[in-house]
């Protein structure tokens, strides 16, 4: 992670010189983070990728959120940040509908918006449709990649035949729905001889995912793996998998990866992890809120990368660089 850090922060020296006249302007800008939980190892380094990117403009940068991932606690901690008047607001939106109306009250006071991670309506911005295009920019990794990604990798553990499922958090957050998405089209497009069951939401309880795992496998024996669309999903799932007794037999894919994981794949409860960049996607908000309030155009989309992690290389420095902090 420091590796990372450091190298972020090299990027937003660099950023500073490309951005031209404007950075010579006195103004210190505050930029507020609002994170779709705090508690959760993604954030904290997204977190870190911002702070970086912020020591290195010279940017004050205000993280606050709410320690679960859920539309009623996250719009008082909105409301609260908007009536700071911040420069610029990063926020990951715990919903896609419900964290509309909410954050057109920062745009219509003025303050620019930036979505990471998730996103708002259709996450498609500035196209002048819509009622929730006014975000300047949605900065992420590309959730539907991802999916096709865990797709792949589940299709190769699983010598690309049998029953598998998604294990979700609930419909109507951006990302896990997009992962989803992904996994689907790719499974449908290119592995016919995998059948996708029936998604099971859990609300991202694990342990709502742990008795689903055990009732899919009891109405369907011949199951043989499982996506978890998000890591309480997974790891509820794979500990599903234990209780079963069917560890090694029904292969666990995971998306994300905080340092637990590693233990995790070690063990075989977790056999393969897609790791996000999430220290790259405070980085990149940081340095384009920054880029619009100094006058400067930015992307309405930016994609960042994944890092795929099983037993085989997750001692290679160059993977476990992308652990998550905790």
């Amino acid at each position: 992670m420091k590796k990372i850090v450091a190298a972020l922060a090299a990027l937003a020296i660099g950023a500073t010189a490309l951005i031209g006249p404007a950075s010579a302007q006195d103004k210190k800008y505050t930029i507020a983070l609002i994170p779709g939980l705090t508690t959760d190892g993604f954030y904290i380094t997204m977190r870190k990728g911002a702070q970086a990117a912020a020591d290195a403009l010279g940017v004050t940068l205000v993280f606050q959120g709410a320690p679960d991932f859920n539309p009623v606690t996250q719009v008082p901690v909105l409301d609260a940040v908007i009536a700071k008047k911040p420069d610029a607001i990063l926020i990951a939106p715990t919903d896609k509908v419900q964290l509309v109306e909410p954050l057109r009250k920062a745009h219509d006071a003025g303050i620019p918006v930036i979505t990471v991670d998730t996103f708002i309506g259709s996450g498609v911005y500035q196209t002048g449709a819509g009622d929730a295009d006014f975000p300047l920019s949605y900065i992420a990794s590309d959730n539907i990649l991802g999916g096709e990604i865990a797709a792949r990798a589940l299709a190769t553990a699983i010598g690309d035949k049998g029953k598998v499922y998604v294990s979700n958090v609930k419909p109507g957050i951006s990302t896990t729905d997009q992962r989803e998405e992904g996994f689907k089209k790719e499974m449908a497009a290119n592995h016919p001889g995998i059948t996708v069951l029936e998604t099971q939401f859990n609300d991202n309880d694990a342990n709502k995912a742990a008795s689903q795992l055990q009732a899919v496998f009891a109405r369907n024996p011949d199951l043989v793996g499982v996506f978890g669309a998000n890591l309480f999903s997974a790891l509820g799932a794979a500990n599903g998998v234990q209780q079963a007794g069917q560890t090694g037999t029904v292969k666990v894919v995971a998306f994300d990866a905080p340092t637990s994981i590693v233990d995790n794949i070690n063990t075989g409860l977790v056999d393969v992890a897609i790791a996000q960049h999430p220290a790259e996607i405070g980085y990149f908000g940081v340095v384009s809120a920054y880029a619009h309030l100094t006058g400067n155009s930015i992307p309405v989309s930016i994609g960042t990368g994944f890092t795929i992690m099983d037993k085989s290389n997750i001692a290679d420095p160059n993977i476990s660089k992308y652990l998550y902090s905790e």
